[in-house]
């Protein structure tokens, strides 16, 4: 019972924080592929339901990579056989972060992620490299050491807020808000 109260007033705090970005439109950004090609988000995916996945700390980073696989898998991979008309027309788009000193990094991560990431997920991989203020701000992020995830409506609107470690109930949320 005492674990219940204590988790109770943290799942409170999370629902409010992602409650209060949910409505909201996405704020501008422009990252870059690793190929160096810029995307601007929301303006380039308008039209589309969109999952973003962005974190900007290492620890996050490995919480962020958490979600490749399942995402490839249920938003990304064609299906094939009898499953090819279950498809789901969506962008997707994990964004590491590099802001202050750690933005002299980026063109590393980039050459490190060429080379160890999959080549089918690579396309999916954004380069963000700049101020995390606005960002911050912008989309409660509250805590450095968790990715956030954010699904956006064809018009960039958040519809659905989540964080942390990939989990198989967040991803049936992140579902319901593509349907």
């Amino acid at each position: 019972m005492k674990k219940l109260m204590l988790f109770l007033p943290l799942f409170l705090v999370f629902k409010i924080a992602t409650a209060q970005v949910v409505g909201k439109t996405f704020p501008a950004m422009t990252a870059e592929t690793v190929e160096d090609k810029k995307v601007n988000l929301p303006k380039d995916v308008a039209g589309k339901y969109t999952l973003i996945g962005m974190a900007y700390s290492k620890k996050s980073e490995d919480e962020l990579n958490s979600w490749f696989q399942p995402v490839f898998q249920k938003f990304i991979q064609k299906s094939k056989g009898l499953m090819s008309g279950f498809t789901y027309d969506v962008n997707v788009y994990f964004v590491p972060m590099f802001t202050g000193v750690n933005a002299a990094a980026t063109n590393t991560a980039k050459r490190k992620a060429a080379k160890n990431i999959d080549p089918q997920l690579l396309p999916y991989v954004l380069f963000y490299k700049g101020e995390l203020k606005p960002y911050k701000e912008a989309l409660d992020f509250e805590k450095r050491d968790i990715p956030y995830f954010f699904v956006l409506d064809p018009n960039g609107k958040i519809v659905y807020a989540t964080s942390g470690k990939y989990t198989d109930d967040k991803m049936d949320e992140v579902e319901e808000n593509i349907e």
